[in-house]
């Protein structure tokens, strides 16, 4: 494609090639949102040329800005893109359902089978590859993130904050972005990240990303439109919470889960591994304790090993939390898959919202450097969160998978193996996360 002309290729893929691949992504998503994304441009933009790579890299950068996962609100953005809204609700739903079902039949297996020894012996080479995959996210995201002296200071004070004073994390997000958006105001040399090696590739582009969006007339912004998509995202939340009341009342399990989950949905800004460490905090202890935080460090390894966004581990806490607290009438399992539903609708309803609500308008946030240097401090934050995570997780697994509070040296060699393969040899993580069960299921059985 040359520079400054539009791909024909680009407005010329029809509904049913695109279904198919929306199709086909879902189920070979592995690799959390780096391996998604990678997945992505690979196929879409190198091998079938459907877009340019400006236009990807546009939608990425949108994507990256939200709360949710940037994956899957890729898929949904490229998907309205090619074939208006419905290309976009398709996008985003092929690309969660085959891993919605898969981690249903996984969660079960785990909740009625998880005291058979073959299965505690996977779950225990699972679980130290989990604390490995932790800590490498944390190295990554540091590395990108933490740019400037006052970065390291607000990752430091969130840690704090989470850790030993139990914040919640919505509150130290929303701290960050106004101490970081305070500081641009008035000191913008001390908070500005420095300048991206691609700026000035980017500025080479935007001319052609401004034209073609240009030519794609669904894409402009539309008061009327605006006000429809937001009436309708309203009324899709509003009525299955009305009805999960007049069917059980208020106050119940599924009441609870649809109004914590849908928080959690709004403020996921860093990824699964953020929005799990916040989570993790609220839902294994006062006032809700639904699961454990071994379950919890179990859910991310049970995700790992499926396609679809990272953040499907909170289907399976939705699940755990039916499966240990049944609703009055229910089985566990009745319970438990109602609660994984709920879960997950509430968690990637916003995800299209804020998709087809934004993206019309997102040309206008380009180049704003005060909106940057907030986001970066609420970056630097998540830091500070996913230190918390990799703690809590590492303080479960090798300490309290333990005899009498001493170290689980088989737990420790293994997570340390796992991060050198994971960020050394760059071996992808579900073949890091299989390796370990099976050798956690031999270890059990030698």
């Amino acid at each position: 494609m040359e520079s400054g002309k539009a791909s024909p290729e680009e407005r010329c893929v029809s509904f049913a090639e695109a279904l198919r691949f929306w199709l086909k992504l879902g189920f070979i998503s592995f690799g959390g949102p780096a391996g998604q994304i990678s997945i992505m441009h690979r196929e879409l933009v190198e091998r079938r040329r459907w877009l340019g790579e400006e236009r990807f890299l546009h939608a990425l950068n949108y994507c990256m800005l939200l709360p949710g996962p940037e994956a899957q609100q890729l898929a949904v953005y490229i998907g309205w893109l090619l074939h208006r809204t419905l290309g976009g609700i398709v996008a985003g739903a092929l690309f969660v359902l085959p891993s919605i079902f898969i981690l249903l039949v996984l969660s079960y297996i785990y909740a009625e089978y998880g005291q058979v020894p073959a299965i505690i012996g996977v779950l225990d080479g699972f679980k130290p590859v989990v604390v490995a995959i932790v800590v490498e996210a944390l190295v990554k995201i540091g590395k990108r993130a933490l740019k400037r002296e006052v970065h390291y200071a607000i990752a430091g004070i969130a840690f704090i904050a989470i850790y030993l004073l139990h914040i919640p994390f919505p509150l130290i997000v929303l701290g960050a972005a106004v101490v970081a958006f305070a500081g641009m105001r008035m000191v913008p040399a001390l908070f500005s990240p420095p300048p991206d090696k691609g700026e000035e590739s980017a500025n080479a582009t935007q001319n052609l990303v401004i034209e073609d969006a240009r030519q794609l007339t669904h894409t402009a912004p539309n008061r009327t439109r605006f006000v429809k998509t937001l009436a309708v995202g309203i009324i899709l939340w509003v009525l299955p919470f009305a009805a999960l009341i007049a069917w059980r009342g208020c106050g119940t399990l599924y009441v609870e889960e649809y109004k914590f989950f849908t928080v959690s949905a709004l403020v996921t800004f860093g990824g699964a591994y953020a929005v799990l460490a916040y989570v993790t905090q609220a839902v294994t202890t006062v006032p809700y304790n639904w699961i454990t935080p071994v379950q919890s460090v179990d859910g991310l390894a049970l995700a790992e090993t499926t396609p679809g966004p990272l953040i499907m581990v909170l289907q399976f806490v939705g699940f755990m939390a039916g499966w240990n607290n049944p609703v009055e009438g229910m089985t566990p399992l009745a319970s438990g898959v109602v609660g994984a539903l709920v879960t997950t609708y509430v968690t990637f309803l916003p995800s299209f919202l804020f998709i087809f609500l934004g993206a019309p308008y997102i040309e206008k946030l380009r180049g704003n450097k005060v909106l940057s240097g907030a986001l970066s401090g609420v970056t630097a934050a998540v830091v500070g969160v996913i230190l918390n995570l990799a703690l809590v997780f590492g303080a479960a697994v090798i300490i309290a998978g333990s005899e009498a509070g001493s170290i689980n040296w088989f737990a420790a060699a293994l997570s340390i193996a796992a991060f050198l393969t994971l960020f050394r040899f760059k071996v992808d993580v579900l073949w890091v996360v299989l390796g370990g069960g099976l050798l956690g299921l031999l270890a059990r059985f030698l």
